[in-house]
């Protein structure tokens, strides 16, 4: 998953994703526990997927924060 891409979502479409992602991970880590799981780079891959959209919604909410912020002083 590309950045770009998570840029373009909503914090809410994030957050889905976030779950999906979760979900997935767990999965992978139950197939490479039974012995099921031929290639170990997806787990790593959908950890970096997970870390990718937890720094952009991160930043999304503080840019959010920021700009609420701003309209106050206004």
């Amino acid at each position: 998953m590309k950045a770009k891409e998570i840029r373009s979502m909503t914090i809410d479409e994030i957050e889905s994703k976030l779950i999906e992602l979760h979900d997935k991970l767990f999965k992978q880590k139950i197939q490479k526990s039974i012995g099921q799981m031929a290639n170990l780079y997806t787990i790593r891959c959908t950890k970096k997927d997970i870390a990718k959209l937890l720094t952009i919604l991160t930043e999304k909410r503080s840019n959010n924060e920021k700009q609420g912020r701003k309209k106050e002083k206004n």
